[in-house]
C-alpha cells in the first residue's frame, strides 16, 4: 500500500475532470458561488463557532495544504473550460483505519447530467487504488434528495443515521451514511458505472 500520494493530482474521465482550485480560479469560483447561494446553502457545512470566512488567497493555501500532507485530495470539478463545482475526499486517517470521506457540490444548472456520479468515482477509485485507502464514507441530509441518487447510482451501503452529526445552517443536523470497502467493489466504481449503463451527458 501507498502511505501518499503525490499532490497536485489532474484526474479525467469522459469530459469530466477533476484538479485542485488555483488562485487564478477566483473569479469563476466567486461568481458560480454567488449564482448556486440559494441552491447549495441549505447542504452546506456552518461553523458553530460563527468564524468569519477566510480570504479566497487564504482558502487556496489551505487547501494545499492539506493535498500535500495527505490528509486531504481538494479537487475542482471541471466540464471543459468550465468550472462547475468542488468535491473533496477529505479526513483521510491511516493507522489501522485508511479511510476518507467524500463530500462534493455541483453547480445547479449541470445537476442530474451524470456528472455527480462520475466525479466521485473517480476521486473513489484513485483513493483506493492510488493512495491505498480502504474505506470510503459519504454523509448526507436524510431530505438531501438529489445527493442520495448519487450515492445510489454508485451503489454504496447505508450504514444507517447519524443523529446531530454536522453543523448545517445554524443547527446540528441528522446526516445517513453510507460507505464502501476497496473489496466491494474490485474493478471500481468508474467501471461499475459503465457497466450499469451510465452515460455522463455535458
Amino acid at each position: 500500500m501507498r502511505s501518499a500520494g503525490r499532490w497536485p493530482v489532474t484526474l479525467t474521465e469522459e469530459g469530466v475532470t477533476l484538479r485542485p482550485l488555483r488562485r487564478r480560479d477566483r473569479a469563476q469560483w466567486q461568481r458560480l458561488r454567488a449564482e448556486n447561494t440559494g441552491w447549495l446553502q441549505r447542504w452546506e457545512a456552518t461553523s458553530p463557532g460563527g468564524e468569519p470566512p477566510e480570504s479566497f488567497a487564504a482558502y487556496v493555501r489551505d487547501l494545499r495544504v492539506h493535498g500535500r500532507d495527505g490528509t486531504g485530495l481538494p479537487f475542482v470539478v471541471d466540464v471543459g473550460d468550465e468550472l462547475i463545482g468542488q468535491l473533496s475526499v477529505s479526513t483521510i486517517v491511516r493507522g489501522s483505519f485508511w479511510s476518507a470521506s467524500v463530500g462534493y457540490w455541483i453547480s445547479r444548472h449541470m445537476a442530474g447530467r451524470g456528472i455527480t456520479p462520475m466525479a466521485v468515482a473517480m476521486a473513489c477509485d484513485y483513493a483506493w487504488f492510488e493512495l491505498g485507502l480502504h474505506r470510503i464514507e459519504i454523509n448526507i441530509r436524510p431530505e438531501n434528495a438529489p445527493s442520495l441518487r448519487v450515492v445510489d447510482k454508485l451503489g454504496f451501503r447505508d450504514e444507517g443515521l447519524r443523529r446531530r452529526f454536522l453543523h448545517i445552517a445554524g443547527d446540528w443536523r441528522d446526516h445517513r451514511s453510507f460507505a464502501l470497502t476497496a473489496e466491494e467493489v474490485p474493478g471500481g466504481l468508474v467501471r461499475r458505472l459503465r457497466e450499469r449503463g451510465h452515460a455522463v451527458r455535458l
